[in-house]
C-alpha cells in the first residue's frame, strides 16, 4: 500500500473516542482529547473515593498534589483532602471527612468500592458509575452511595456533571457540621493571597459567587447557587467552578470555601455557617430513604466573567 493510500484510509476510519475512561486496579483513568484529565482512586485502603489529579485543557493541574505527592511550594496541612471528594464529617456521629489512615480511630468512617457499576467512553463525552459502601470503625454499612461522574469533551474546558444518590440502610443523621460535603483542595497558585500564605508560588486566587460577592470573608457560609475561583500561573489564568443543581435539597447551598484553598459547599452546616446555635442544620433519612445531590464542576480559562459562568449556570438549571 502506498504512502497517499494509507493517509487515504486514516481518513475514511471513524476518530477515536474523545472521553476514553479506563479501569485499573485501584483507579478509574479519565483521559480526554487524548490527553490524562483525572483518575478515581478506589483501593481498598483509600478512605474515601478521590478524583487526583484535576486539569485543565492546557494541561495544568489546578487541584493539590498533596498528599498523594510531596510538591514544594504547598501547605501541607489537612491530610484529609484529596483532589476532589464527597463525604461528611458527623454522619451518626462518624466522622467520614477527617478519615485519612493517619486519623483513624472509633470514630471514624470510611467509604469503600463495592463495585463498578458502568464505564462508558464516548466522542463528545464518557461517564463511570461505581456504588460504595459508608460503614463504621467494624465495618458495619450505615449508607450505600451510588455516584455517576459524566466527563466532556469540550475545546478549552474540563467539565464534569456529579450525580450521586444516597440510601440509608438504618436510620441515618447528617449532623450540623461545617466539615462537608463536596469538595476540591485547589492547587496553590488559586489560594487566596493572606499573610499566613507561603511566599512561592505566589497566591493569586480569588473567590466569586453568584450575588458577585468577593473574598472568603463574603463567600464563606453564604448560600449562592454558585461559586467560582480563580487565579493566574505564569501566563495562564484558570478558574475552577462548582454549581448547585437547582433540584438538590435546600438550595441554595451553604459554602465551605477557605483562602486555603478549600472549596466546599454544604448543605447541613447551618448552625455553623450562621453562628446560630438556635438553628439545626442536620438531616435524617429513615431505613430505605433517599437523598439526591447533583454537582457540575467547570475547569476554565479566564475568570467567571470571561468564562461566562452565570450563562453556564442557567444551561445547567435546565438540565433535568
Amino acid at each position: 500500500m502506498s504512502k497517499a493510500s494509507f493517509l487515504l484510509l486514516l481518513c475514511t476510519l471513524p476518530l477515536a473516542a474523545q472521553v476514553k475512561i479506563t479501569q485499573g486496579s485501584d483507579r478509574l483513568t479519565v483521559d480526554i482529547d487524548g490527553k490524562p484529565f483525572s483518575a478515581l482512586f478506589i483501593s481498598a485502603d483509600t478512605t474515601k473515593p478521590y478524583l487526583h489529579p484535576l486539569r485543565a485543557a492546557s494541561g495544568t493541574v489546578v487541584s493539590r498534589f498533596y498528599p498523594m505527592e510531596l510538591v514544594e511550594g504547598e501547605a501541607r496541612d489537612h491530610v484529609h483532602q484529596r483532589g476532589l471528594w464527597f463525604s461528611h464529617g458527623a454522619v451518626n456521629g462518624l466522622d467520614f471527612w477527617s478519615n485519612d489512615l493517619t486519623q483513624q480511630g472509633p470514630k471514624k468512617g470510611r467509604i469503600s468500592l463495592k463495585k463498578v457499576l458502568a464505564l462508558k467512553s464516548g466522542k463528545k463525552s464518557g461517564f463511570l458509575e461505581a456504588a460504595f459502601d459508608w460503614t463504621d470503625a467494624k465495618g458495619k454499612t450505615l449508607l450505600t452511595e451510588t455516584k455517576k461522574i459524566v466527563f466532556y469533551a469540550q475545546p478549552g474546558v474540563r467539565m464534569m456533571d456529579f450525580d450521586i444518590m444516597l440510601t440509608a440502610v438504618e436510620k441515618v443523621v447528617f449532623g450540623d457540621t461545617k466539615e462537608g460535603t463536596f469538595a476540591i483542595r485547589l492547587a496553590p497558585w488559586l489560594e487566596e493571597p493572606v499573610k499566613r500564605s507561603l511566599e512561592k508560588p505566589k497566591r493569586t486566587g480569588k473567590m466569586v459567587n453568584a450575588e458577585g460577592l468577593e473574598g472568603e470573608n463574603k463567600v464563606w457560609g453564604k448560600r449562592s447557587p454558585w461559586v467560582d475561583y480563580f487565579g493566574e500561573t505564569g501566563t495562564e489564568k484558570l478558574g475552577v467552578a462548582i454549581l448547585d443543581h437547582p433540584g438538590n435539597p435546600r438550595q441554595p447551598t451553604f459554602w465551605h470555601s477557605r483562602s486555603y484553598g478549600l472549596f466546599a459547599c454544604n448543605i447541613f452546616g447551618v448552625r455553623d455557617f450562621t453562628g446560630d446555635k438556635s438553628q439545626d442544620g442536620s438531616l435524617t433519612l429513615e431505613p430505605g430513604g433517599r437523598l439526591r445531590l447533583r454537582y457540575r464542576v467547570i475547569i476554565h480559562a479566564g475568570d467567571y466573567q470571561s468564562a461566562g459562568i452565570a450563562g453556564q449556570y442557567k444551561k445547567y438549571a435546565a438540565t433535568k
